[in-house]
């Protein structure tokens, strides 16, 4: 079985859509988003209808909890807050409803799946350095053989077992017996890795393969409709260069 891991689009329905075409091309079987489908970007309507009528779970982030009224945003800063407001008033009433329905955690047999750590899925603690995955040997035991998380927007993989917690470097490796992995999928429509392209993982439950994958898109749209929509201008420059 090959599922692709979608997360953090962010309403950017350019990247979006080209995520999914690239994701056809490579015969997947089944699409799991991580969340966040909304913030920042000017599409959060067409990126909610696509991603519902795609994937087969999609699970609530941070910047979905925000909008659906179920987290509190006060502490975001200005311009992120401009951004939820302006999403939560320009979004249908059934994809408010969808938003408000999302599930924190989803798994498929020894594979699973969260936006932010699996420890307290509704904290959104992030995992994107050795220190912070190291934070989760204590429980182990209790994680699935693989953990597909988002909310960093980073690509960033750590294996855990025989007492250490190891960086996985490569864009294509295997998942080794023994271990267990946390894999942070990076972003569809914001990528903060100083790569421009949407990014988005494959796993082959058969192959036990787990694969980054990236993919241009039209960033010049996708940056004038945040232009357009009176959004902060950086959430449409920082698309052009990838941070």
């Amino acid at each position: 079985m090959r599922i692709a891991v979608i997360s953090d689009i962010h309403s950017n329905i350019e990247a979006l859509t080209e995520v999914l075409r690239a994701a056809e091309h490579q015969k997947v079987d089944r699409f799991v988003s991580l969340g966040d489908i909304v913030g920042y970007g000017a599409s959060p309507n067409p990126c909610c209808d696509l991603v519902r009528s795609v994937a087969e779970v999609t699970l609530l982030g941070n910047h979905d909890a925000a909008v659906a009224g179920r987290m509190d945003y006060s502490y975001y800063y200005d311009a992120a807050r401009h951004a939820l407001d302006w999403s939560a008033n320009v979004l249908t009433d059934e994809n408010m409803a969808w938003l408000r329905s999302l599930p924190y955690t989803y798994r498929i047999g020894d594979v699973g799946f969260c936006h932010g750590s699996p420890i307290d899925p509704k904290a959104y603690e992030y995992i994107f350095a050795l220190e912070q995955a190291r934070e989760l040997t204590p429980y182990v035991a209790e994680l699935p053989e693989v953990t597909f998380i988002g909310h960093s927007h980073l690509c960033r993989a750590f294996a855990i077992g025989n007492g250490e917690v190891n960086d996985v470097v490569a864009q294509k490796f295997g998942i080794r017996k023994g271990y267990k992995y946390i894999i942070s999928v990076g972003s569809v429509g914001q990528p903060r890795d100083y790569d421009n392209r949407a990014c988005f993982v494959i796993c082959d439950t058969d192959a036990r393969t787990v694969e980054y994958v990236r993919v241009e898109y039209d960033i010049e749209t996708s940056a004038q409709k945040i232009f357009d929509a009176d959004l902060a201008l950086n959430f449409g420059k920082r698309l052009f260069l990838g941070v």
